[in-house]
């Protein structure tokens, strides 16, 4: 187990600077890449069904692997799990590149192999995330989780403010083999900025016979299933939010048609559109991190904003004007980083450290189960309906909006959303009874 100096006193330390800062460098690089390999795709097959079944494989390991690499998290060095994740990314982005400079004409090689690297970063980040999810509230103070989750979330959306805005046109002046090895080189760089890092965390008496670490992994994996199961309120909004999702991954998968072909505007406003929507998840990130509303007001506030995001991606397809659709990009944008910030907290918070990486893999798991079916499927009802983008659009749009709406008659999942930690709940300093002795 790896022992602090001390605890963190300030939310910018050296640790959680140090691990921010790599995140921040490997987004934008990975963003920068989304838009290289969405119009690689696009322009060597001009299929939707292969971009989408390309998207459905290589999300699959992470559905099937989040109990499991949550359970990880608990067990195992976080730390470590956090460069290895990494410095594997990064060699497997660099490995697809080099295949690019060699052999740029053997399209079904690279299609084949941009696959395969596909479903190793999604394995791989299966890993990853709930073990960064799990060690932030060690790094930080906890009355300074909020920001911290802020900062984090602000990063990944400046990355694709930075990377998808400018991927459009990078990918026309570059190319998608050198936007693939600056990939891999951000994620090594992240890699050797975390490897400075130090994160405090408890780890089990582990027994030397394999057969009983073994059974000591399924035990711990089957408590946290059991722990998500009985909390009221979490149970029925991770339901809704595995529907939403479904209905929201159609709108992602089809958009670079949705701006070439129903816009009728340049490669470059798919990253205007993505780059609209990071803005307006900053300014929902900054509203998070420095509001400081009561649990019922946020509870009001964040199912409001979970009704709104929903619409608006259904009135994306009424609308041709460009700058109306970056209007509701951005608008959707600020919606959803206020509930995710506030939801991200919330778990963090209420969830015991010991358990809490078994508790993010499996929110993993069961928030996105239903993503590859749905980008498996975007791809093929669209070739079907003759890519009638708007119609698909309005579509998930409206069936979104009324999933949204049971939320608002839900006490469990209201309460949820309303949880307050029990220390801000205690009256001021010199309010409270301080015994003598």
């Amino acid at each position: 187990m790896q022992h602090p100096e001390k605890p963190p006193t300030r939310l910018l330390n050296r640790n959680f600077f140090l691990l921010w800062q790599g995140q921040f460098v490997s987004r934008i690089g990975t963003q920068v890449v989304i838009i290289a390999r969405v119009f690689w795709i696009k322009h060597a097959t001009g299929s939707a069904a292969i971009i989408g079944l390309i998207q459905m494989l290589a999300n699959l390991p992470a559905v099937f692997l989040g109990p499991i690499a949550g359970t990880f998290a608990d067990r195992y060095p976080r730390r470590t799990i956090i460069i290895l994740s990494d410095v594997l990314r990064g060699l497997a982005v660099l490995s697809l590149a080099a295949l690019m400079f060699l052999a740029p004409d053997a399209t079904n090689l690279i299609l084949l192999w941009l696959l395969v690297t596909a479903i190793i970063i999604a394995t791989v980040s299966a890993f990853f995330a709930p073990a960064i999810s799990a060690a932030i509230p060690d790094l930080v103070p906890r009355k300074r989780i909020a920001g911290a989750n802020s900062l984090g979330q602000m990063s990944v959306q400046l990355s694709v403010f930075i990377g998808q805005g400018l991927g459009g046109t990078l990918f026309r002046l570059l190319g998608a083999p050198l936007l693939f090895a600056i990939d891999g080189l951000t994620y090594l760089f992240s890699a050797v900025s975390e490897s400075f890092i130090t994160i405090p965390q408890p780890l089990p008496e582990k027994s030397g016979r394999w057969q009983d670490q073994f059974r000591a992994f399924q035990r711990d994996t089957v408590e946290g299933f059991r722990y998500i199961w009985q909390r009221n309120g979490l149970r029925e909004l991770l339901l809704i939010s595995a529907l939403l999702t479904f209905f929201t991954v159609p709108i992602i998968v089809l958009l670079p048609f949705y701006v070439e072909d129903f816009l009728g505007v340049q490669a470059d406003w798919y990253g205007f559109l993505l780059a609209g929507y990071s803005v307006g998840s900053l300014v929902g990130y900054l509203l998070a991190g420095s509001l400081r509303l009561s649990g019922r007001a946020r509870s009001r506030w964040m199912v409001t904003f979970i009704v709104l995001e929903s619409a608006g991606y259904g009135l994306l397809g009424l609308v041709r004007d460009p700058k109306v659709a970056l209007t509701l990009a951005f608008l959707g944008g600020a919606t959803g980083g206020f509930i995710s910030v506030n939801i991200m907290t919330i778990l963090q918070l209420s969830t015991p450290g010991e358990i809490r990486g078994r508790v993010f893999g499996l929110l993993g798991t069961i928030s996105s189960s239903l993503s590859p079916l749905a980008m498996g499927l975007a791809g093929v009802v669209a070739d079907l309906l003759g890519q009638n983008i708007p119609l698909i659009y309005l579509a998930c749009g409206v069936i979104m909006a009324a999933l949204s709406l049971t939320l608002l008659v839900n006490q469990h999942v209201r309460d949820f959303l309303a949880y307050e930690p029990e220390e801000e709940l205690l009256p001021p300093v010199e309010q409270r009874v301080v015994p003598l002795n």
